[in-house]
């Protein structure tokens, strides 16, 4: 009879070994290294914007690990900057790139910007101003990011960009295997770029098509900002829906060789 005691037993406390299991895998789901950077005073005024922008779920996408290069375009208020910032740590660096186009709209930024790699702790992060249209850095990057912004490439007041050689540049900024990470706010199937400056928004397959056909490899997506409810039609900065637009992330990957 002890064989199929033991066999009873087994069955019993199966579900209660695999909930175990699956809790721990939860909690130790984002990096220790992320949660750090998360947890750091120097960013509590961000800490209430985490859940709303799924922060823990995109760094841990975004794979940045400690000691890396990171290239942010458009860094926007430094909201991501900050974290990459405490992830990547005193061996790491993060360049964050303003484009010459941007300055009559973001002249307040910009300032602030300088202010912030001025002094600890961002002092591992070095502000880049050049032509949106001749993307270059002063090494190669583990990582690109860029967040609710690649759709302004496709904009006339950023050239616009002819986002074949854009697509190259970024790829030519990264080391073999880098990736490059997008995120922005997502446009209706079909739409192509016909709401990049009316909306704000970006067809999804455009980013991939446009990517792919530069020389990356599409390497995954994440719906960790995925808004079924957003309807697409309306302005991101709309009452209705700002701060809660349907945004997909992409993943590409430079190939190793």
């Amino acid at each position: 009879m002890r064989p199929a005691i033991a066999a009873v037993l087994l069955a019993i406390a199966a579900p209660f070994a695999a909930t175990i299991t699956a809790t721990a895998e939860t909690k130790s789901a984002t990096p220790a290294y992320v949660a750090a950077a998360m947890n750091d005073p120097a960013r509590k005024d961000d800490a209430a914007k985490d859940e709303d922008r799924k922060l823990a779920s995109v760094m841990t996408f975004t794979t940045v690990k400690p000691g890396q290069k990171v290239l942010e375009l458009i860094p926007g208020s430094g909201y991501w900057t900050r974290v990459f910032s405490g992830v990547v740590g005193p061996k790491g660096h993060v360049y964050t790139v303003w484009p010459h186009e941007m300055d009559k709209f973001a002249a307040k930024s910009i300032a602030n910007w300088q202010e912030l790699v001025a002094k600890p702790p961002y002092t591992n992060v070095s502000l880049l101003q050049e032509a949106a249209a001749e993307l270059k850095v002063p090494e190669p990057v583990d990582l690109v990011f860029t967040s609710q912004n690649y759709h302004d490439y496709h904009d006339k007041f950023m050239g616009p960009v002819d986002l074949g050689t854009f697509g190259k540049q970024v790829l030519a900024a990264l080391k073999p295997g880098g990736l490059f990470v997008v995120i922005d706010h997502t446009a209706r199937a079909g739409s192509g770029i016909e709401d990049t400056d009316t909306l704000h928004r970006i067809d999804p397959e455009v980013v991939k098509k446009e990517m792919t056909a530069a020389g990356f490899v599409f390497d995954g997506s994440s719906d960790a900002l995925h808004n079924a409810a957003d309807p697409l039609t309306a302005k991101v900065f709309d009452a209705s829906i700002r701060g809660h637009t349907d945004q997909f992330i992409y993943r590409f990957r430079k190939p190793a060789k």
